[in-house]
């Protein structure tokens, strides 16, 4: 003990204290490495390289400590570097389980944008190992406390703090050698952040990353019209002109779209002991009256939902980094679905949605896409047990949001955004019964299956509403998957659900789990299909545009209609990535689509190579249009720029009764149409909350700190 005890930095003293809590710190990010990041180390050099990049820039961060002369001054400032560089740490822990990404600085900025309505998620997240992460802070801080580590009075020569941090830049500028030695053009050929935070560390990653944030701010300040010219090139000639069979075919019908949350493809068609998951969007998506895609990817970023309903609302990406409605949403200009379906067919616009109206930022946003309505949790009961983490339950959300749809002067378009089949996928017993589900020894994959049960009993239950009120005939509901529902970490127990082995799950296996639903359902129709074309989330909007007589070519749009034969297929993801029929290339390597065969190389390396250069440049684009804001330059012909300032979304009902009573027999609202009758009484639902029931759960429910946010 006595060996151990003079190895060990001796903390009464200042610089025994600084070496103690630098020593503490690289082991918890050494562990945070090893148990939460899973960095991946192919070689003892990568190994040597993680070793040492936290060193540099804790060194660093901690020494500004050794510069303060009195102790009043020392003790504070070094435990504060200590306690803002663990937050980091750990919220950057905390992120990567549900993302598998780690924080940016746009992600951190926007924070106040999306944290509320996350504490559930984010309980669900922590982990018993997390103590690790505080439990040294605790401990000093008692100890200095009760004085059995005292305080150093004896100021410390400024030459050492100097050496400290001379010493630190050395320990940077060796790690980013070595790191370049290994990885070259690290800096400038970023594709993955895990790279930089394998090779350089957190901090340096953030301060990285803060640094190309402030240069697209820049970028963005100092912007020109001209700029738009490559754009408008690119698009017009990837413009895919309208298929004369469906142009038009829903022309003048109401659309509704319905928002699966976290929902997959694999859930279609699925089987779970001998029951079908999804009954009736199963039935949806194989009926005659339905376009179906079988080969439809997400394409979100660390966006997410907010990317997911970017992309179908406007056919543009979202932000390489962080949400594009959190970032950039309050303040840039739009040409989104609401504004131009008004403006070229006259159609009204809402969104129904149970979580507060400030959870990413939509109450800002939706006034730029020029949405009419929006009746977000304030207009809901979401008390006790008819609410989730993430807001009202989705049998309660469309039960309830009858009375405000049926206001709506048609045709409408008109979002909902379900909630309840979102991670953790926590549901009381009593919403799901007569279903039993897998029992994979992974809680988050067994729930999946129960919460997307759940979602198809929910819609089900409105399109019986839609039917019965007369609505479904006169509408077009559009359905489609935001993102992933089971993450990349969880990928073993989905394995043995979907009857796959976990041993042998590649790269390949996650990026076609990629594909979630997308369902085009034109009551009516009937040389519905499910169709095999390859297709994303950025080409819902010309597609829609095209099915309801609205040609889309005056529109900066980046996807196209999936019904023309000139649709483009090769489907770009967020990272660059892509996916097509013929070839699928993850992180540069390239594999078959249909077999999953790493090819190696190909004898069409000169269309892959093609393909490649065109995501790149497609993507960029995309976000030089929305970084710079450059559709504030762009004017459509007969398109009038959306003027926020005349949205408020505050006594919506009252809005949409003073507009049928202004237009008295002109009114064409639902509730006009069945004789000024409200039809909210023959909506039925099997909810046990609608009936006055309760149920024993301690969850957290959303709450709105901000009842004037509107």
């Amino acid at each position: 003990m006595k060996k151990i005890k003079n190895i060990l930095p001796n903390p009464n003293t200042r610089l025994g204290i600084f070496g103690l809590l630098i020593a503490i710190f690289w082991l918890k990010t050494m562990f945070a490495y090893i148990v939460d990041f899973h960095l991946s180390v192919s070689n003892p050099f990568q190994f040597l390289i993680v070793l040492i990049n936290p060193i540099a820039t804790t060194l660093l961060l901690f020494g500004i400590a050794l510069y303060c002369k009195k102790s009043r001054f020392f003790y504070p400032v070094i435990f504060l570097m200590d306690i803002l560089n663990t937050v980091l740490l750990y919220l950057n822990v905390i992120y990567f389980r549900e993302f598998t990404d780690f924080m940016t600085v746009s992600t951190m900025t926007g924070y106040s944008k999306v944290n509320q309505g996350l504490s559930g998620s984010s309980l669900a997240l922590t982990l018993p190992h997390d103590v690790l992460y505080w439990i040294d802070l605790i401990i000093i801080l008692i100890l200095l406390f009760t004085r059995k580590i005292k305080i150093d009075h004896r100021p410390l020569n400024k030459r050492i703090g100097y050496a400290f941090s001379s010493l630190a830049v050395l320990f940077f500028t060796i790690n980013l050698s070595l790191a370049e030695m290994d990885r070259p053009q690290l800096l400038t050929r970023t594709f993955d952040r895990t790279y930089i935070v394998k090779y350089l560390g957190i901090d340096a990653f953030t301060v990285y990353d803060g640094l190309k944030s402030q240069h697209n701010n820049d970028l963005r300040a100092s912007a020109t019209k001209s700029e738009l010219n490559e754009i408008l090139k690119f698009t017009k000639s990837h413009y895919a002109k309208p298929n004369s069979k469906y142009y038009g075919i829903a022309k003048n019908k109401n659309v509704i779209y319905i928002h699966l949350e976290s929902f997959q493809q694999f859930l279609i068609n699925q089987k779970i002991n001998g029951q079908e998951v999804t009954p009736f969007l199963n039935s949806l998506y194989n009926s005659k009256s339905s376009y179906s895609f079988k080969n439809f990817f997400h394409q979100v970023g660390q966006g997410k939902t907010s990317d997911a309903e970017n992309m179908l609302e406007t056919s543009t990406y979202g932000l390489p980094q962080g949400s594009l409605f959190a970032q950039l949403g309050s303040d840039n200009t739009f040409q989104a679905a609401p504004a131009i379906l008004k403006q070229e067919a006259g159609y009204s616009s809402g969104v129904f949605h149970g979580n507060i109206a400030s959870f990413w930022n939509r109450n800002n946003v939706y006034k730029n896409l020029g949405y009419q309505y929006f009746f977000d949790a304030s207009y809901y009961n979401t008390t006790g047990d008819r609410s989730l983490g993430y807001g009202l339950k989705d049998k309660l959300l469309f039960k309830d949001s009858v009375k405000y749809l049926e206001h709506l002067q048609q045709p409408f378009y008109a979002k909902y955004l379900t909630v309840t089949n979102h991670f953790p996928y926590d549901i009381d017993s009593e919403d799901v019964t007569n279903f039993t589900t897998t029992n994979t020894g992974d809680k988050v994959v067994d729930n999946y299956f129960l919460t997307a049960h759940y979602l198809d009993q929910s819609i089900k239950e409105f399109y019986d509403y839609l039917e019965k009120s007369g609505t479904l005939k006169n509408s077009v509901i559009v359905l489609y998957g935001d993102h992933y529902g089971i993450s990349n970490s969880e990928n073993e127990g989905l394995a043995k659900a979907l009857g796959k082995n976990p041993e042998t799950w590649t790269d390949f296996d996650s990026t076609q789990m990629q594909r979630v639903p997308f369902i085009i359902n034109i009551p009516g129709q009937t040389n519905g299909k499910v169709m095999d074309e390859y297709a994303g989330e950025i080409d819902v909007l010309p597609t829609l545009m095209h099915l309801l007589g609205i040609d889309s070519q005056k529109y900066i749009q980046f996807g196209t209609d999936v019904f023309s034969p000139d649709h483009d297929q090769v489907v770009a993801f967020r990272n660059k990535d892509w996916v097509s029929p013929k070839y699928t290339s993850i992180d540069g390597e390239i594999y078959d689509s249909k077999t999953g065969k790493d090819l190696g190389f190909t004898d069409d390396a000169k269309a892959v190579k093609a393909d490649t250069e065109r995501v790149s440049k497609e993507l960029n684009l995309s976000d030089s249009l929305n970084e710079k804001n450059l559709l504030r330059f762009y004017h459509p012909a007969g398109f009038k720029d959306v003027d926020p300032r005349k949205y408020n979304y505050s006594d919506e009902l009252q809005k949409e009764k003073n507009i049928e009573k202004l237009l008295g027999t002109k009114s064409t609202s639902i509730f006009s149409k069945n004789h000024d009758q409200t039809t909210s009484k023959i909506y039925q639902t099997d909810a046990p909350e609608d009936s006055h029931q309760t149920t024993s759960s301690n969850r957290i429910k959303i709450t709105n700190p901000d009842d004037n946010t509107n």
